[in-house]
């Protein structure tokens, strides 16, 4: 380990969104088999690790921004620390945690954190692990967490942990999101899709752009969700109407995307309710 830390790192965990869903079938261990692509996208949380002087073990994480439900030990940037420092037995740290992207909304928010985490205690205390180490470790913590070590868009297989560099032309397209504010647990999302195995995966578009997806690559929980939560196919209206060239809901939802060749339009977001979040940006982290 180094000798001295720096007093202090500030990460930006950011989002995800789900080019594509596919739930492909029900494996033995009850986990479903899925492919997905997933995009990083610069809609960013705030992180930050430092050493404190009052203590001598253990992490305290401290909360803001967004509300984040569970308890702080729930909370996967805490599980992060206990996690390599059940391998490295680590000095203390205390995290500060600053919530913008929405909870439970398919955005992989809470993810991110977590292998962020892992990033940032790497960096701060010297540990020296490599790129697939971290990803092994980032597996323990969540399906969608080995994604975020490399962070860069993926074809994304198994339970979500598979995970294949995929080039996609996204130079000057811009992305926005409304999250509707409602909460669609996975596990039940699930139980609303058939799985299909028969069908061509997302590798394919390997190469391609946002000219070429629409009507052809669809997220299988997008219409059953859609049906249960009318809100959904509002937001994606909104999208439409505005132009995107491409727009689908993001994993198990509740958050759905656009893709737009240019900045989107400044009154995009004028008829969305006030409880609705919103964001825009560029399609690259």
């Amino acid at each position: 380990m180094a000798e001295s830390p720096p007093s202090s790192l500030v990460a930006f965990p950011n989002a995800k969104i789900n080019l594509g869903l596919q739930i492909r079938e029900k494996r033995a261990d009850g986990y479903h088999a899925i492919n997905s692509v997933f995009i990083p996208i610069p809609w960013c949380d705030t992180l930050e690790i430092a050493t404190p002087a009052h203590r001598t073990t253990g992490c305290e994480l401290h909360l803001g921004g967004h509300p984040i439900q569970g308890t702080v030990t729930d909370n996967l940037v805490h599980q992060a620390y206990e996690l390599l420092d059940g391998q490295f037995q680590l000095p203390p740290a205390d995290f500060h945690l600053i919530k913008a992207i929405p909870s439970g909304a398919g955005l992989g928010g809470g993810s991110a954190d977590g292998t962020f985490t892992l990033r940032l205690l790497n960096e701060h205390f010297g540990l020296g692990l490599q790129a697939t180490q971290l990803e092994e470790l980032a597996e323990s913590l969540g399906s969608d967490c080995p994604f975020f070590v490399r962070n860069a868009p993926a074809n994304v297989t198994g339970r979500g942990e598979l995970i294949s560099p995929i080039s996609l032309e996204l130079d000057g397209w811009h992305v926005a999101l409304i999250h509707p504010g409602i909460h669609v647990p996975t596990s039940t999302a699930f139980q609303w899709v058939t799985p299909k195995k028969d069908r061509p995966g997302l590798a394919q578009w390997n190469g391609s752009s946002p000219l070429d997806w629409s009507g052809k690559i669809l997220n299988d929980f997008t219409r059953p969700v859609g049906q249960r939560h009318p809100e959904i196919h509002q937001a994606l209206t909104l999208l439409h109407a505005a132009g995107a060239t491409f727009a689908d809901m993001s994993g198990s939802g509740s958050a759905v995307f656009g893709f737009f060749p240019t900045s989107p339009p400044e009154d995009l977001f004028k008829n969305c309710p006030n409880h609705w979040r919103t964001w825009s940006g560029s399609a690259r982290v």
